[in-house]
């Protein structure tokens, strides 16, 4: 006979997940706008009041490369101001069990993350990158694999000592849009280096939608083989051919319990225009067509997981009306599907049932439940 129970199909899939949003920095870093600093604080409010338990906020890097985030501190501080915690306090949300995290590529940048720990407006956590194609690590980076390695060390060592976690990401997994392919165990070699350094966690990323949910299963496999602890992994897929709704079930079904995505599947590489002139960012983009670039979406991704029976935390009712405001914000539509259609409603949608069928059943002399004709 065949087995039903999903569970037992993969026993490592798990019945809790915790799904971070990344909206206000990887979504929005790849905006050619600035989203005015209002805006911003609006949107963490409402994804930290709806459930979201991990959340980044911004990237310390140099702002005059990536001005979407010049207003950095300011989003910090508020997010560490009396006023809000007060008012978060009020709708049953502890701050204090929301982690706050900052992308700090280049070590200046934790050393300013490092300052405003000091002063009280840190964030919790911190994320360094690196990709295991050197190429494509050169192109966020700006520097070697080995000389990198040596700064993230040094990083890590200092941030851990200011009492700020750093999450290690190892890019290029499944492909890199500069390299081509890429090898998997080179991966879990570089996860084994980060962890080796001190990193609190790894962001396993699929930087440019490559992954195919077959590897997907495979690499996260290989990983919790050699790394069984879920607790230090964290599933991050780009969408660029509409498949990463698969590789988020593939995680899954491999045991993975962490995930990250942005709100209407915003994100990519920084922009390198900006309002009405041409910035720096990270240099000329990797991709031909930047329609076809940004994350799994947060709206499609918690609905995923909530029809499957999967705890989550988040109010989807609240997430998905988010994303609707979302759209006015960018002025273009995204990419959920789900903020359009909602959830499959048990109840159905009677209001676009046709009148007449019970009639018409009481005139044919059969009841209403019944399916098939009399024998």
């Amino acid at each position: 006979m065949t087995e039903y129970d999903y569970w037992k199909i993969f026993p490592r899939m798990p019945k809790k997940v915790i799904v971070g949003d990344i909206t206000i920095r990887d979504g929005f870093q790849h905006l050619e706008k600035f989203i005015s600093t209002q805006a911003k604080i609006t949107y963490l409010e409402e994804l930290i009041f709806a459930g979201c338990k991990n959340i980044e906020v911004t990237n310390l890097g140099n702002p005059r490369l990536m001005p979407q985030f010049s207003d950095a501190e300011e989003l910090l501080t508020h997010l560490r101001s009396d006023n809000f915690v007060s008012r978060a306090a009020k709708k049953g949300v502890d701050i204090k069990d929301v982690v706050l995290t900052a992308i700090t590529i280049r070590e200046s940048a934790v050393d300013r993350a490092i300052e405003l720990a000091n002063r009280g407006v840190g964030p919790d956590r911190l994320l360094m990158m690196v990709s295991t194609e050197e190429q494509h690590h050169f192109a966020n980076s700006g520097t070697t694999l080995p000389d990198y390695w040596e700064e993230a060390a040094r990083c890590i060592k200092k941030s851990t000592a200011a009492g700020l976690k750093m999450c290690g990401t190892v890019s290029t997994i499944w492909g890199s849009p500069i390299g081509g392919a890429t090898d998997m165990a080179d991966a879990v070699e570089f996860t084994k280096h980060w962890l080796s350094l001190g990193a609190s966690d790894i962001e396993h990323a699929d930087h440019d939608g490559s992954a195919s949910a077959a590897d997907v299963y495979r690499y996260f496999s290989m990983i919790l083989d050699e790394i069984p602890d879920t607790t230090l992994h964290i599933a991050h897929f780009h969408e660029t051919k509409r498949v990463a709704s698969a590789s988020i079930l593939a995680a899954l079904q491999a045991g993975i319990c962490h995930f990250e995505a942005t709100l209407g599947g915003l994100g990519g590489q920084p922009a390198n225009f900006m309002d009405d002139r041409p910035i720096k960012g990270t240099g000329e983009y990797y991709y031909d067509d930047e329609r076809y670039v940004g994350l799994v979406c947060l709206e499609d991704t918690l609905v995923q997981i909530d029809e499957m029976g999967i705890k989550h935390g988040y109010d989807i009712d609240r997430i998905l009306w988010l994303g609707r405001q979302l759209e006015k914000t960018v002025g273009t539509r995204l990419r959920s599907e789900a903020m359009i259609n909602g959830r499959t409603l048990k109840k159905g949608h009677m209001h676009y049932a046709r009148p007449g069928l019970a009639k018409l059943k009481e005139k044919l002399g059969e009841a209403p439940d019944q399916n098939f004709p009399k024998i």
